[in-house]
């Protein structure tokens, strides 16, 4: 198996990419919710949510929207 390039293992918290989208936590907690963007839970109870890189990355390319274009980079 091949080593992950740097960078594509390390999961996206949700302020993270609501800065890159300028656009508000709770949008972003919607779009996961309603199930348009993948994420999953660490730690115990509750948790706080993640979102993988890769999914992401697709959920960007889903809506057509460049990576160049982002408010940070990732």
């Amino acid at each position: 198996m091949p080593a992950p390039k740097k960078g594509q293992d390390n999961p996206l918290h949700v302020k993270v990419i609501a800065d890159a989208l300028r656009l508000d936590r709770a949008t972003i907690y919607r779009e996961i919710t309603a199930g348009r963007l993948p994420s999953y839970r660490v730690g115990s109870g509750r948790g706080t949510i993640r979102v993988s890189r890769a999914a992401f990355m697709q959920y960007l390319d889903d809506r057509g929207i460049p990576a160049s274009e982002l408010a940070v980079a990732l």
